[in-house]
């Protein structure tokens, strides 16, 4: 039976305007990407991926084409049903961890599930079962501070899977890690894509990386030049 696709871009342009100059991040991309599916985008800096991922994590708009999400057309939603769409159906984890220094592991990986009004003990709980999920069952109370790099990505990854996204969308996830800390939690995403059936998208320079991923993107000049 064939997958359904959580996300296709069809013919989608970005085109940003600096002063007099128009910049083309994107030029026409077309992608299909099936539910469950773990993708790396690749390219070097100013291939426009992380402008891809903006606009597949509806942080952004396209300029023109069109973008659907689980079979939903988002390229022309408004701000507040795009920032809706994006707490239900996605989870980000980015090169910085973007913790709250002054809240613990387990209160930072409550803070999504309080924003869509969870009660608390019950936030509480899944908090904690995901923490556990991403084997930091013993850091809970831990501040931010407390814990080391992979450990704050790990919180921050436990974070993205809060409100059990479909998609979880990863921005250079590793950049700010060792190379063996970075192989770790790439292992930890190909993990959850393994157990949680997750559809995982990583944004990545580092091919490394990518070859963690099932299937590799590469864009070069707002272009897919392979695997699209």
């Amino acid at each position: 039976m064939a997958k359904h696709n959580i996300i296709k871009l069809e013919n989608v342009w970005k085109v940003y305007k600096m002063g007099e100059v128009e910049v083309q991040a994107l030029r026409g991309i077309n992608l299909s990407i099936p539910q469950g599916e773990f993708v790396a985008i690749t390219g070097s800096s100013g291939s426009g991926k992380s402008t891809m991922m903006n606009l597949v994590g509806c942080l952004d708009l396209p300029t023109k084409g069109t973008i659907y999400l689980d079979d939903k057309d988002i390229s022309k939603l408004n701000e507040s049903d795009l920032a809706q769409t994006r707490g239900k159906k996605i989870g980000f984890i980015f090169q910085q961890f973007h913790l709250i220094p002054t809240l613990s592991a387990l209160e930072n990986v409550m803070l999504p599930l309080e924003f869509q009004n969870m009660p608390s003990d019950v936030a509480r709980k899944r908090a904690s079962e995901i923490l556990d999920l991403v084997g930091l069952g013993d850091r809970v109370n831990h501040l931010p501070s407390q814990l080391s790099g992979g450990q704050q990505q790990r919180v921050a990854i436990a974070r993205s899977l809060a409100n059990n996204p479909d998609v979880i969308l990863a921005d250079e996830p590793t950049g700010n890690l060792d190379s063996k800390t970075g192989a770790d939690v790439m292992k930890l995403m190909q993990n959850l894509w393994d157990k949680e059936g997750k559809t995982i998208i990583v944004v990545t320079h580092d091919l490394k990386l990518a070859d963690y991923a099932k299937r590799i993107v590469e864009l070069k000049d707002g272009q897919v030049i392979k695997g699209g």
